[in-house]
């Protein structure tokens, strides 16, 4: 499950001061889900509210599929969505794509480090 560069931006596109101010009504509304995992990674996903997406700058978005890009932790941190470090964008719900997947390793302590 590696990030395919080609769904991301280059680099990170920071938001300008006035793109950022139109979508602040919108972070009170943006909704996370409870954690989940498997032996590998935590797991949650991050609802925005659908009208948010109307806000987006365009160049957020992958055209041939309609959905948001795979985003940077500067860029998704510059929507609004707050978490804790460690998360990376991984996934967009495409059939519903204000539904952003998002991932974490579990640090698993090895067994010499509880001496």
């Amino acid at each position: 499950m590696d990030i395919d560069p080609a769904r991301r931006n280059k680099k990170p596109r920071l938001l300008l001061e006035t793109e950022r101010e139109k979508l602040d009504e919108f972070i009170d509304s943006i909704h996370y889900s409870a954690r989940y995992n498997d032996d590998q990674f935590e797991y949650r996903h991050v609802q925005l509210p659908k009208n948010m997406l109307k806000k987006i700058p365009t160049d957020y978005f992958d055209s041939s599929k309609g959905t948001l890009k795979l985003l940077w932790e500067e860029e998704w941190r510059a929507l609004g969505i707050t978490q804790s470090l460690g998360w990376e964008h991984y996934e967009v719900h495409e059939p519903e794509p204000h539904i952003l997947l998002f991932k974490s390793v579990i640090c698993k302590l090895l067994p010499w480090m509880y001496h």
